[in-house]
């Protein structure tokens, strides 16, 4: 009597399983492709490279001048201009300066992130909101991104969903 009763407790709990499982949609996005016709995340992109050649521009000149001081040192060194003490106060403000430019480089990688995500930070909650919106009015429980499948059937595809709602 109590073997049947946990089967029957078995195969309601499995019935139920299996109709929450049929019940459940599943759609994805590539949204790679999504945010690579945006307006928006070109206009982006290329701010981005501006503000990156820029900095790139000013720490190159930053290096070229070091490098020059440095030809100006070994230049008085070899010549004898320069007695052993100030050699050694010339090397040390040609180290501090070196590590001023590591510091403007380790500033400039900082500066290009933080302005990424300034700049793109707002269309990637775009996006977001457009698929959310689109599972909530198609009936969707899952939308994952295409990149993450190991397949997928084309007619679970939302892309037009996601980019129609973009678009309005």
């Amino acid at each position: 009597m109590k073997s049947l009763l946990k089967i029957t407790c078995l195969v309601a709990l499995f019935a139920a399983t299996a109709g929450t499982l049929q019940a459940q949609k599943f759609g994805y996005v590539n949204s790679a492709a999504i945010l690579a016709e945006m307006p928006e995340v070109k206009q982006a992109d290329a701010n981005l490279e501006a503000l990156q050649k820029q900095l790139q521009k000013k720490g190159q000149s930053m290096l070229e001048q070091l490098q020059q001081d440095y030809g100006v040192l070994q230049q008085k060194v070899q010549s004898g201009d320069l007695s052993p003490k100030q050699q050694e106060e010339e090397a040390q403000k040609l180290q501090a300066r070196e590590q001023e430019i590591a510091a403007f480089e380790q500033d400039m990688r900082k500066q290009v992130s933080d302005k990424r995500e300034e700049l793109l930070g707002p269309i990637y909650e775009k996006v977001n909101q457009a698929i959310k919106d689109v599972a909530e009015e198609n009936d969707f429980q899952f939308i994952f991104d295409q990149n993450v499948l190991l397949y997928a059937e084309d007619s679970q595809n939302v892309n037009d969903l996601v980019k129609a709602k973009l678009a309005n």
